[in-house]
């Protein structure tokens, strides 16, 4: 319907109420006094409720109103709107005839409101009942029934035509709201019901609605979910409500790194800006998932310069393209710079140009079996390239090096985490005889990061499967992104030179457990999404482990933050290795890599 077909609608009908209603309210009042619905005061007063109605109506918009969606702040609108227009009749009535009709207009003002008001929302339970009940909608339960439950409530049944959610019902576990009703949705059980209330309700989607949820209760949750046939979506992080970043309307998938269950780590945001805010700070591998992100982590703390080193074009292209749209406004100086780590006479460049004040190393080859087909490269660019960015660290009087390293490096099986542990003692020698404070952190496996697991399921189920998974005993530990970033920068703050930092990162994870939940958040079961064990692949570890027995100190040097016993590093062992690793095979060259790990232990042993 047009706007002016509507407008003129809406007055003719409110003129029909106005009119009649005030001659009702007569007639009820005075039943003895037939006679005063002809008399000159009452056309007076219904000619002036009729005027001053469409006054007020227009005033305060009651034809502009999409009626469809009323709720009680439409209901306010014309309780206004209508007292108004009472009240100026009743000041006519004085005027004209001395007197007041206060019993007549007060009945007058009940039949306006009832059936005005009533003429509204009536359009609205008529779309909702009958209009809308044709419509493809998923029948919907929200998990949580406070202020985020309701609000989401409301907003899918007062949505536009292209929601296709319809919610029918809560499950919460405060004990006060069980059988009670929110927005005339029932609270049909706690969150232990899902699957029964699910099945009872008929139930197509499931909304989580709860912001605050604490550590590991969202799995509980979802693992509760994943007993129904049902997709599952989330309101966004109390977080990115806070900060404004997303509204409780924006629903989301539940990812995997929704479900490990840890509390964030929590940065010290005053000694971090004391030490990056105003210096400059150089980040090798910058275009990669960790390098990257320890940049984005950065640019909130204002450094005077950032220098970006990379071998890959196309990715420092991007994390520079990137922070310059974030950033812009800032003072930060953002330089990129292609270089690669085995270069040690662009690396010396780089740092005496630049002359950084803190360096997070996070170039590397991380990618286990391909290490395995290709340990010279892995000696190069792990060890080799660790030893460039450190000694140029050294040489131009760097005062912080941050290496990132892994929980691979613990008694390593593999020529990757052999490499990232040699790495570790360069480091570790350095620090023993440098003005510059180097430190390694080493932490667990980055979900989504690339070469991971979870890029490598989400394809496998793009594609319709099978999700091929090694063992189904595999287990590893897990962070996200971000949270390894956040470490690594706040190491740099614990560091007074040849530590070896290491996060609390809880309870490892079952891979084949991960890949579940992966193809049950994608919306299929097993049995349309397969899983397949491949077997143990060339260099991996049944278990991982981020320190070795006896190796780490027991009390933590900040929230989550360990650091790990060290012994003195033989330097001649690591420099013959450096000296001749091309002359050897990939078979001899892993054979002393190892040996020197195990010289390594065995020292450890004694110590």
């Amino acid at each position: 319907m047009s706007y002016r077909k509507r407008l003129a609608s809406l007055i003719t009908l409110d003129s029909i109420i106005v009119s009649t209603a005030i001659f009702i309210a007569f007639w009820v009042i005075y039943p003895s006094y037939p006679n005063i619905l002809l008399t000159n005061e009452l056309f007076i007063s219904a000619i002036a409720l009729l005027i001053f109605h469409h006054i007020f109506a227009f005033i305060y918009k009651l034809y502009n109103k999409v009626w469809a969606y009323a709720s009680v702040g439409e209901l306010v609108t014309i309780v206004k709107a209508i007292t108004f227009s009472i009240i100026a009749a009743g000041v006519v009535q004085l005027l004209t005839s001395g007197a007041v009709y206060r019993r007549a207009l007060l009945i007058t003002w009940m039949l306006h409101i009832i059936l005005i008001g009533g003429s509204r929302f009536m359009w609205r339970i008529f779309r909702d009942r009958y209009i809308n009940k044709d419509r493809t909608q998923k029948r919907t339960l929200i998990v949580g029934a406070g202020s985020a439950g309701a609000m989401i409530a409301r907003q899918l049944r007062n949505e536009n035509s292209n929601t296709d959610l319809r919610p029918v019902g809560f499950v919460d576990d405060d004990i006060n709201k069980q059988k009670m009703q929110v927005y005339n949705l029932p609270v049909a059980g706690t969150t232990s019901d899902i699957e029964e209330v699910a099945a009872k309700l008929d139930v197509e989607h499931i909304v989580i609605a709860i912001p605050s949820l604490r550590n590991g209760q969202l799995e509980k949750i979802v693992e509760q979910c994943n007993k129904t046939n049902a997709k599952v979506q989330m309101i966004p992080k109390i977080e990115d409500l806070m900060t404004g970043k997303v509204s409780v309307s924006h629903l989301k998938n539940v990812e995997v790194e929704d479900l490990l269950g840890r509390e964030p780590v929590k940065l010290d945001i005053d000694i971090i800006s004391e030490y990056v805010t105003g210096n400059t700070v150089m980040v090798t591998g910058a275009g990669g998932s960790i390098g990257s992100e320890i940049c984005r982590q950065l640019m909130r703390f204002t450094p005077k310069k950032i220098v970006l080193v990379g071998h890959g074009e196309y990715s420092i292209y991007n994390i520079d393209m990137e922070l310059k749209r974030v950033y812009g406004d800032t003072e930060t100086e953002i330089i990129p710079i292609i270089g690669d780590v085995q270069d040690r006479e662009r690396i010396f460049d780089v740092v005496d140009q630049h002359q950084p004040e803190i360096i997070y190393h996070a170039a590397a080859h991380k990618h286990v079996p391909l290490m395995e087909y290709n340990p010279h490269e892995a000696v190069k660019n792990n060890i080799i390239g660790t030893k460039n960015v450190a000694e140029a660290a050294d040489a131009f009087g760097v005062n912080k090096f941050v290496m990132v390293s892994t929980d691979k490096a613990v008694n390593p099986t593999n020529v990757m985490g052999a490499t990232k542990r040699v790495a570790e003692m360069v480091v570790q020698d350095l620090a023993s005889r440098s003005k510059t404070k180097f430190v390694a952190v080493r932490f667990g496996n980055v979900l989504g990061s690339r070469g991971s697991v979870i890029p490598l399921f989400k394809k496998q189920i793009e594609r319709g499967g099978p999700v091929t998974v090694t063992h189904p005993d595999m287990t590893r530990y897990f962070m996200t992104i971000p949270e390894a970033s956040r470490l690594v920068i706040q190491a740099g703050t614990l560091a007074k030179g040849g530590e070896i930092f290491v996060l609390d990162m809880g309870e490892p994870v079952k891979i084949v457990e991960l890949a579940r939940n992966l193809i049950k958040l994608s919306g299929y079961t097993e049995d349309e999404i397969p899983i397949e064990f491949a077997g143990i692949r060339p260099g991996e570890k049944m278990y991982e482990e981020l320190l070795g027995e006896g190796e780490v100190h027991p009390d933590a040097v900040y929230e989550k933050i360990y650091v790990g016993r060290t012994v003195e590093v033989d330097s001649q062992l690591l420099l013959d290795l450096i000296d001749k690793f091309d002359c050897y095979d990939a078979v001899k060259l892993k054979d002393e890599l190892m040996g020197i790990v195990y010289a390594e232990r065995r020292l450890m042993a004694k110590a």
